[in-house]
């Protein structure tokens, strides 16, 4: 298992923002093959923490008109929510 075929990047909103600094959660955009177990190990063997639960999240994606009325789709994608043991912490930035 490697942690490049697992997770494709860190979302970073107002809320992801939120819960990390409040609650010590982390939100991740994974492949849609992930599964909670990879998503666990590829944060521990990324960050160096300790993982103590996953939370995925799948999204379909939104409907959409282009400029000449055509119907069209964005991509799906999957979200993975991630709580770190109490103390633990990503430096993101």
């Amino acid at each position: 298992m490697n942690a490049s075929n697992v997770l494709k990047l860190v979302r970073l909103s107002e809320k992801a923002n939120q819960l990390s600094s409040t609650l010590g959660q982390y939100t991740f955009e994974v492949y849609s093959s992930a599964t909670k177990y990879t998503v666990a190990e590829a944060v521990e063997q990324t960050f160096k923490v300790t993982v103590r639960r996953v939370n995925i999240q799948n999204y379909r994606g939104k409907n959409k008109r282009g400029r000449n009325g055509r119907p069209s789709t964005t991509s799906d994608f999957k979200k993975a929510i991630v709580t770190l043991k109490a103390g633990d912490k990503i430096e993101l930035v």
